[in-house]
């Protein structure tokens, strides 16, 4: 039976890409406003068929240390399911995604329109400036830059390998940066299509405050997105 849900809700997920990217594509004429409500509108009917086909229930906490304006949101990656989520409960969000996810046909075009932040990462130096100089013109526009300072996804339970990019953002930003834990993978893994009923938790965490150094930063960040996604891993 899970299998079953699982193929269901995976096709329920291509048919709603095609449906709000080709169907709703005129948006992408019209202001930023009208093209981020389609994909925000696109997240929330994700997470809504998600529920009801899959059984996976998405749950909230913390939400009084959500950010509201400019703010640098760093959080746990463990699949997919982190980009929906974020995507339906921030007010504005804006990720830094791969350069490379730029070109694909309607996805790639809603990111340009909504002005994600699009990283080179073979660029190294040069793409950690481009990075900031985004950022701030993003920050500029009171929106919530949303990066996984993993880089990549990693599998529950496995600490991830945190990369520099999230601490030039925090340095440029001389602001708070917001940590959010997650055990996303249980449900909704990184890879295959087999989607396991259960409740996945996104936890909004005390912002880091302001002004602390690089190594002092990273460390704190670390520190507190990890275990706090391993508490939510031994969670009823």
């Amino acid at each position: 039976m899970i299998t079953l849900r699982s193929l269901v809700f995976v096709l329920w997920l291509y048919l709603s890409m095609a449906l709000f990217a080709v169907g709703l594509s005129p948006a992408l004429l019209g202001p930023h406003a009208m093209a981020m409500g389609v994909v925000r509108g696109w997240a929330r009917f994700v997470l809504f068929g998600l529920r009801r086909i899959a059984g996976v229930r998405v749950e909230l906490r913390g939400l009084e240390h959500r950010p509201a304006g400019a703010a640098l949101v760093a959080a746990k990656h463990q699949g997919m399911l982190d980009v929906v989520a974020l995507l339906a409960v921030l007010p504005d969000a804006c990720f830094v995604l791969k350069k490379e996810l730029m070109p694909v046909p309607f996805f790639g075009w809603f990111a340009w329109k909504t002005r994600m932040i699009a990283v080179d990462r073979s660029g190294h130096a040069k793409a950690l400036k481009g990075m900031a100089q985004q950022a701030r013109a993003r920050l500029a526009e009171a929106r919530q830059i949303v990066i996984f300072p993993e880089g990549t996804r990693t599998a529950p339970g496995q600490p991830g390998d945190y990369k520099p990019g999230v601490a030039a953002i925090y340095r440029d930003l001389d602001g708070p940066c917001w940590p959010v834990a997650t055990n996303s993978g249980v449900c909704w893994p990184a890879h295959g299509f087999r989607r396991t009923p259960g409740v996945v938790v996104f936890e909004f965490l005390p912002p880091i405050p302001t002004g602390l150094k690089r190594a002092e930063f990273m460390a704190r960040l670390e520190a507190d997105i990890e275990a706090a996604s391993t508490r939510l891993l031994s969670a009823p």
